[in-house]
């Protein structure tokens, strides 16, 4: 396609977000055949090499879009490559017919499902904050749980960088003396959150696997195996997390809306509206 933005083409292909993407440019990590491209310029992505601190970017000519959902197994990075040499997620999808990315992250020690595809847009969509889209957990933690700690789980706890976690829905699936398995369903991402949760209150994740991102649940998957999603899923899941921009923005609003009303003098009426004057006169 001609005349597209670079920093669009560069978030559709999965190298960051396209906010991140500007910020490359503006840095001058970024050469369009060779010359670093300015913030706004454009690309004909079926002529011109774009490419990151030398990196090539390649950007397919085939505008068809692929999803996957991938059973991540433990011990493998979310992550495209990894200079360490440890093993990612990429090379139990080297047979898929485009180059795929993650959507989100799994920690290294986490598993369960996991989307890839090589839709930009999409991945925005699924990974921006406010969106909310719902993910279900299965944790195991130790010592056992005990009815306040769940409550505090339920209401939101503060995380050790400062923030607190919108409130969690929560689910004991087994009680035991020495550990509690817990269904959480939390409609955040931030950076291993459930693990910082449980250890906020003081219990130890000895295993956590996502079962389920919106409507779309892992079933009978096997670790390692993937599949593609269909088109319903597809459909719900963005779906989804265009109900949570909506509903993000509706918030905003409302909380720009009462700070103006708090910052009025009190007594004074906020002018009317120019459809009101005109009906007065």
């Amino acid at each position: 396609m001609r005349d597209q933005r670079i920093q669009k083409v560069l978030a559709e292909q999965g190298v960051c977000s396209r906010r991140a993407a500007e910020q490359l440019i503006r840095d001058g990590r970024v050469q369009l055949n060779g010359r670093p491209v300015g913030l706004g310029d454009k690309m004909d992505t079926e002529r011109d090499i774009v490419s990151v601190d030398g990196q090539r970017v390649f950007v397919p000519r085939k505008t068809e879009k692929y999803y996957y959902m991938l059973h991540k197994p433990r011990g493998y990075l979310t992550t495209t490559s990894d200079d360490r040499g440890r093993k990612t997620v990429m090379e139990l999808m080297d047979d898929v017919p485009v180059r795929v990315f993650p959507v989100g992250r799994l920690d290294k020690d986490s598993e369960g499902l996991l989307i890839l595809t090589n839709d930009g847009e999409f991945a925005n969509l699924m990974m921006h904050p406010s969106h909310g889209v719902s993910k279900l957990y299965r944790v195991t933690v130790r010592p056992h749980a005990s009815e306040e700690q769940i409550i505090q789980l339920t209401d939101g706890v503060v995380l050790d960088d400062g923030t607190k976690t919108r409130p969690a829905v929560i689910r004991v699936v087994t009680d035991e003396p020495e550990r509690t398995v817990l269904e959480m369903t939390i409609r955040e991402g931030k950076n291993r959150q459930i693990r910082r949760m449980c250890e906020a209150v003081g219990l130890d994740v000895i295993r956590l696997r996502r079962t389920a991102l919106g409507a779309v649940r892992l079933g009978m998957l096997q670790p390692g195996r993937y599949r593609e999603l269909t088109q319903q899923e597809v459909k719900a899941l963005r779906t989804a997390a265009q109900r949570g921009k909506a509903a993000a923005q509706i918030e905003k609003n409302t909380q720009a809306n009462a700070a103006r009303r708090a910052q009025r003098p009190h007594g004074v009426r906020a002018p009317k509206n120019a459809v009101r004057r005109r009906n007065e006169r």
